[in-house]
């Protein structure tokens, strides 16, 4: 048995944390620090520390399950996959490849992602794959295009950050969904500089705050627009960088001057002062940033919201210098590299788009196929989810949990029952995987190799510790089983490095170009960052390519045709749902530190559970009195799509006019239940972070 100890990363969030791990003799599994990995610097949060518990085989999948008689059965592996197989031909036979759906996961390494998507689109033919991810990154990876002609969450290391003279954190607090992170901004405050958040609760991550801004949820858009107001009749907008380095300012300008200090405080509740004293702090220093995360993101607005953050950021000459600029704090583990190569709607590997004529030949070529039998793009997730049991009749699922992640997630839970078929790859029995046909257990983090993408557009190597039990397999030997019976028995291998190898080719020249990055460059590097290209080698005979990544995008040029950054004009408008006489206060949603996501994995780990054993509503004591609420009463909260009950928990730390759910519990206390599937029309992303509710006490 193995003893030594292997350095990996943790398999949670995008930070993507380094640890050692180490079997123990009992059968158990020792996390250690790992001080050379400089994101966390051997630093690791609760969830960080108990990740070896899901490992356990008393908590986790060990067999195939197949649905007998209405209930799931273990079964062997042949059973299984002949019956998924069956089922896919089946139903593409009887009602075309479209009819076959794929719903992946921002969990994935890089090369199950990659796999999965050219599964769909090589054996199964159909454009109907989408991710979870989509309900996380993808309002700022939209945003981030149309501004910089490139999408990467963060286009500078986080040790950039102490080292500016002020950030403003949007809608993010990562003193729980992070915790490892926070002291880069401790870090930023003992050099002199200045935290701004922006948040409609007093998080912990707030109470670290220089100043703290706390709009009404559904509103940052018209604060971004007000700040950008203010820099105009300040004067201390950056007029050379505009005319050097961005196009489109006038148009952005006047919109932005349509929103005056005294308009953006009725919209906000933030006082005009608070207004002037944000854009004094964030001006004043050489240096700035801004980083968003879901707050602004997660709205049918997203889009718009963060190009507003972009243009003041563009505004004030902050983009593409030295310490400066926007970047997005993107949240699951892989999902940066999970949307840059193919498991999403509308892109091919590299972060190409599926309908470029030239991406198609390109990866048709790396693939063997015939560029004209790849499928155009498809569905967004939550319209994938919305269209089960209609057009879409059996679904293939990897590594997500919709029944408690998505929105309005009964509506949800409903149409993945109404399906033909479904089969599901997990490590636990997900609430969704309950639902299942046929389940999968699959190898987890500790147990395979692979790549994940960090934040920072750091390419990581995690690396195998140990042995998976008896009776699991990997994602990438389901995918090779699966195309093998469906007649397509070479080009999905089962080992990640012949993986990898493919993907380095496939995405050769794309936005995200990994070809420059090797395995071997991994564990010697700590992790590459990209676009790493392929180039000459630094000397004859040299394996691998002399480029060494790219820490720090656009310092000398955006990655538009024309080298400037582009300015979006947008305006303010109202959530897709406003607070009325029958449901007249705002719900929002969010995380905790001791769980993770739907919680399909912390929610079996003890010491986590006991920290955040479920579900609460948070109120402000206002509220509490006027609906008559003790601390610990049964609250429903409920929206026009469904009902959920926790208990209630009082603070001033929330506005009077909002109440905070957090999203990881299934149950009666399912916060999803209520959420606004209301769509970006850009990025797809549905509304989680603003919708209407009623209160009611529940009386026993």
């Amino acid at each position: 048995m193995q003893t030594t100890a292997t350095p990996t990363h943790c398999p949670y969030c995008a930070l993507q944390c380094g640890m050692n791990l180490t079997p123990a003799p009992d059968g158990t599994v020792e996390v250690s620090e790992r001080a050379d990995f400089p994101v966390n610097r051997g630093a690791l949060c609760g969830k960080g520390r108990t990740a070896p518990a899901v490992l356990s085989s008393r908590v986790r999948l060990t067999s195939p399950l197949v649905r007998s008689e209405g209930t799931l059965v273990p079964a062997t592996w042949d059973e299984a996959l002949d019956r998924i197989a069956g089922e896919l031909r089946r139903t593409r036979s009887e009602h075309g490849p479209d009819a076959v759906g794929v719903f992946g996961g921002g969990g994935l390494t890089n090369e199950k992602a990659y796999t999965l998507g050219k599964f769909a689109r090589v054996v199964l033919g159909t454009s109907q794959i989408d991710y979870n991810g989509r309900f996380c990154m993808s309002s700022a990876a939209a945003a981030g295009t149309k501004a910089f002609g490139l999408d990467r969450g963060l286009p500078f290391p986080l040790e950039d950050i102490p080292r500016t003279g002020c950030v403003i954190l949007v809608g993010s607090n990562l003193a729980e969904t992070m915790p490892p992170s926070l002291r880069f901004f401790s870090e930023l405050r003992e050099n002199g500089g200045t935290l701004i958040v922006v948040d409609p609760r007093r998080t912990k991550t707030a109470e670290q705050a220089d100043l703290h801004l706390a709009p009404r949820p559904g509103t940052d858009l018209a604060l971004a627009l007000g700040l950008l107001h203010l820099v105009v009749a300040e004067g201390r907008v950056d007029e050379a960088y505009i005319e050097d380095r961005t196009s489109g300012w006038e148009e952005a300008r006047a919109a932005a001057m349509a929103h005056w200090p005294e308009y953006v405080e009725r919209i906000t509740g933030v006082s005009v002062p608070e207004l002037r004293e944000a854009v004094r702090l964030f001006c004043e220093p050489e240096a700035a940033m801004v980083l968003t995360a879901r707050g602004p993101e997660q709205q049918a607005k997203g889009t718009d919201t963060v190009g507003a953050w972009i243009n003041l950021c563009l505004a004030t000459g902050r983009a593409g210098r030295p310490l400066s600029g926007y970047g997005c704090l993107t949240g699951q583990g892989n999902g940066q590299g999970g949307r840059e190569h193919g498991q999403k709607a509308d892109q091919l590997p590299g972060y190409r788009k599926l309908d470029d004529p030239q991406a198609r030949r390109h990866v048709a070529e790396v693939w063997g196929v015939d560029p004209d039998s790849l499928p155009g793009p498809g569905r967004s997730a939550y319209e994938l989810l919305d269209a089960l049991g209609t057009d879409i009749r059996s679904l293939l699922l990897m590594g997500s949990n919709p029944v408690v992640s998505a929105p309005r997630a009964a509506h949800v839970e409903q149409r993945l029952n109404s399906l033909g078929f479904l089969a599901v790859c997990d490590v636990v029995l997900s609430e969704t995987a309950a639902l299942a046909d046929v389940v999968l257990p699959v190898t987890q983090w500790a147990e395979e190799t692979g790549t994940t993408t960090s934040l920072e557009g750091r390419v990581l190597l995690r690396r195998q510790a140990i042995t998976a039990p008896d009776g699991v397999r990997s994602d990438l030997e389901v995918l090779h089983e699966l195309a093998g019976r469906l007649g397509v028995e070479k080009g999905f291998p089962t080992d990640a490095e012949e993986v990898f190898e493919e993907l380095r080719r496939a995405s050769a020249g794309g936005p995200a170009d990994y070809s420059g990055i090797t395995y071997r460059r991994l564990a010697e590097e700590n992790g590459v960052f990209w676009p790493c290209p392929q180039e000459e080698p630094a000397q004859e005979g040299a394996a691998d390519a002399a480029h060494p990544g790219t820490p720090r995008l656009f310092l000398d040029r955006f990655a538009t045709p024309d080298g400037r950054a582009r300015f979006v004009p947008v305006s303010h408008r109202a959530s897709a749902e406003e607070p009325d006489e029958e449901y007249p206060v705002l719900l929002t949603t969010g995380r905790v530190v001791a769980q993770y996501q739907s919680g399909a994995q912390t929610r079996r780990v003890p010491e986590l559970n006991a920290a955040a054993p479920g579900p609460f509503v948070e109120l402000h004591p206002r509220l509490a009195a006027r609906l008559g609420a003790a601390e610990g009463d049964p609250v429903a909260v409920v929206s026009r799509r469904g009902r959920a009950v926790a208990p209630a928990r009082i603070t001033t730390s929330i506005r009077p006019d909002t109440v905070f759910m957090p999203f990881h519990w299934p149950g009666e206390g399912r916060a999803n239940t209520l959420t606004n599937p209301a769509l970006d029309p850009t990025s797809r992303m549905p509304e989680f972070k603003a919708c209407a509710v009623r209160l009611e006490v529940v009386r026993t």
